[in-house]
């Protein structure tokens, strides 16, 4: 490997770490969380994501520490509902975002990535004369399927997703388990594949966003993840907390689920074995110099290359 930051270990990482109302700053080649109780030292380097919450601040100095070791920085609004903005995680390479793109850009390789995805949801093969709408309806029905039956595992009543992001406790506890165990979902595919060099907003499923493609990747591990953990902490009858009884329970099951190592496995999996125009696998190897210039005629040229002598 040329390039230490080419393939970044991510499976290694633990998945995220979600503060608020706290001062982040650098000590020593780690950081340190400062709150009203006292300080808690945090092990950046085999941190994937560091979510920011409301009456946070942190220092230029750590924000370094944090981009040095690889961990990808969300701002994000109370409980992680919300994503605001992004820190660069750690992969210095556009090979895997050019492939993305190439393939999103031509409806057939589109179309056979989303089978990949639906795929890898139902875990079993996709029939290639199912049509997009025919494959959506069996997954809402699935997905129903899965509601009612843990519904009725934990003594829940259901009565559909339905939540008003405007008006964020008109929810029943149920809607709210679930919008906040989503919420860190995201968190850790937004890391995960920002920190291999892919684009959050180039959706395959979901379209028009920012974050489409946190979206299209979250939605492959809903039934196994958050959806069960949401039902679980709202069947229980003395959650005082339930946006934070969900985050701690979603916090230890994506570790014992492995789920970065699942993520990054699956991201590989998705984009590989589809023919498509050639993809420039060129990378910038040093921070401190530009990439390559896109030349119609002579393909990835170096940067300053001069025309007026030819």
């Amino acid at each position: 490997m040329r390039d230490l930051h080419e393939l970044p270990r991510l499976t290694d990482s633990i998945s995220y770490l979600y503060i608020e109302h706290a001062v982040v700053e650098q000590e020593a080649k780690a950081i340190a969380l400062w709150r009203e109780d006292g300080k808690v030292q945090v092990p950046c380097a085999s941190l994937s994501v560091l979510l920011l919450g409301p009456g946070t601040k942190i220092s230029h100095a750590a924000m370094r520490t944090l981009a040095d070791c690889g961990c990808s920085v969300l701002w994000v609004g109370e409980g992680g509902l919300r994503v605001y903005g992004q820190g660069m995680g750690e992969t210095r390479s556009s090979s895997n975002l050019l492939r993305q793109v190439s393939l999103w850009s031509n409806p057939d390789t589109r179309m056979a990535v989303v089978r990949r995805m639906y795929e890898l949801r139902f875990r079993e093969p996709v029939s290639p004369e199912m049509t997009l709408r025919q494959i959506r309806g069996m997954e809402g029905g699935r997905v129903r399927q899965i509601y009612a039956r843990l519904a009725k595992e934990h003594g829940v009543v259901w009565t559909g997703r339905n939540y008003d992001r405007g008006n964020w406790n008109s929810a029943d506890p149920v809607n709210r388990a679930l919008s906040a165990a989503n919420a860190c979902l995201y968190g850790v595919c937004h890391a995960a594949i920002v920190s291999m060099g892919y684009s959050p907003a180039v959706g395959f499923i979901h379209t028009g966003k920012q974050l489409s493609f946190v979206y299209d990747v979250a939605d492959i591990y809903k039934t196994d993840t958050t959806i069960a953990v949401a039902f679980t902490v709202a069947g229980k009858n003395d959650v005082a907390n339930i946006e934070r009884e969900v985050r701690l329970a979603c916090r230890q099951q994506f570790h014992d689920k492995r789920l970065l190592e699942r993520v990054a496995k699956d991201l590989s999996t998705l984009f590989s074995g589809i023919n498509l125009p050639e993809v420039i696998e060129g990378y910038d190897g040093s921070d401190d110099k530009p990439g390559g210039i896109w030349d119609d005629q002579d393909g990835v040229v170096s940067g300053g290359k001069n025309y007026s002598d030819e």
